[in-house]
């Protein structure tokens, strides 16, 4: 057993012990790339000289010489985002407009061959070195963006548009510089597919949280009559009606709401201007199901309220332990019928996993 191996038959002990007193489904484990499965990479670039690289620093420990790790190359990218790295170093290095003060960099890839890098600086960006930054971009056929306190400047755009193939159909999705998306595409691609097929067959309508920019939503929806999605960053609205309108998801909405703001207003409690606003009406919709991906700290003691009044729950979680907590309670009038392992995030002790639950005796 190689290395990747025995760390994700650690990961899947661990799963089952966590819930060894609950009755459990076989747990279906969906493994990563061993190497180049993340799609985002963040390095400082380290000055020693005359001499430019990335550096990364011992976990813990401060910023400094001592504890330095020199990354010329980065296993756990992407392979465009290796092929970039030395490309960009070496460009950059003879120009001192781009070099100077330059103190770090975010690599954003695709699947789809798009590439964003945020070049971020101790020193305010002026036009000469915007002008030095477009031949940059141009010369490597990449999107840049600079960064130093108090400045963001864009220079072509400040998203890329990747491609996730799920069933067999390709689905588009506008991700944006800063904002959240899942960082292993391979992983992800079998993440929707598994939700897909969770949803296989339970008919009627989808209620998601959580939604982000529609990550889960756009394939989850062609199983459902019609979807309400709620998320409460603009940013990640915006991205997801974009997406939904590139991907003709014509049978989705999204709310601009909290879980919280939602479950309020789903239990009647308060209206909000912003439902009016956007055309929703809660009865209008005929929920059969719903799905969560809440952050790591879980579901809260309200919204898990809500989440047990449906018949179906579809719960992908990025931390075991919150999940537990909220399946002990779901569990009362929930049983679970299928449960996955998403392996991520490799060789970390982060645990990506999915459950479907179905009401008891329904």
């Amino acid at each position: 057993m190689n290395a990747y191996q025995q760390q994700l038959t650690e990961k899947t002990d661990y799963l089952n012990n966590l819930f060894q007193d609950l009755d459990f489904p076989t747990i279906g484990v969906f493994e990563s790339p061993e190497k180049h499965y993340r799609m985002r990479a963040e390095f400082r670039v380290w000055h020693e000289g005359d001499e430019i690289f990335y550096a990364m620093f011992e976990r813990g420990q401060k910023a400094s010489g001592a504890s330095l790790l020199r990354c010329d190359q980065f296993d756990a990218a992407h392979d465009s985002i290796n092929a970039l790295m030395p490309r960009l170093i070496e460009a950059v290095s003879p120009v001192p407009l781009l070099k100077n003060r330059w103190y770090a960099v975010e690599f954003l890839a695709t699947l789809s061959g798009e590439m964003l890098v945020t070049m971020i600086y101790h020193k305010k960006l002026d036009e000469q070195w915007e002008a030095a930054a477009r031949a940059l971009q141009s010369s490597l056929g990449i999107r840049i963006i600079g960064r130093s306190r108090g400045q963001k400047l864009v220079l072509a755009q400040d998203f890329v548009t990747e491609t996730l193939n799920v069933g067999g159909k390709a689905f588009r999705y506008r991700q944006i510089e800063g904002s959240f998306t899942q960082p292993n595409a391979k992983v992800c691609e079998k993440m929707l597919a598994w939700a897909c097929s969770a949803a296989e067959g339970l008919g009627g309508d989808l209620l998601e949280l959580y939604c982000g920019n529609g990550n889960f939503t756009l394939p989850l929806a062609t199983q459902f009559d019609k979807v309400l999605a709620t998320e409460v960053s603009k940013t990640s609205v915006n991205a997801a009606l974009w997406n939904i309108e590139a991907n003709q998801s014509h049978n989705v909405k999204i709310a601009r709401l909290s879980a919280e703001e939602f479950t309020e207003a789903y239990m009647q409690n308060r209206s909000f201007r912003r439902l009016q606003e956007q055309g929703i009406a809660l009865a209008d919709y005929r929920f059969s199901t719903i799905f969560v991906d809440p952050p790591r700290a879980g579901v809260d003691d309200e919204t898990l309220k809500l989440v047990a009044q449906f018949d179906n729950v579809i719960y992908i979680s990025c931390n075991p332990e919150t999940l537990r907590a909220n399946l002990d309670k779901l569990t009362e009038t929930h049983e679970i019928t299928r449960a996955a392992l998403f392996d991520q995030f490799p060789f970390t002790r982060h645990i990506e996993s999915g459950v479907l639950l179905k009401r008891k005796g329904a």
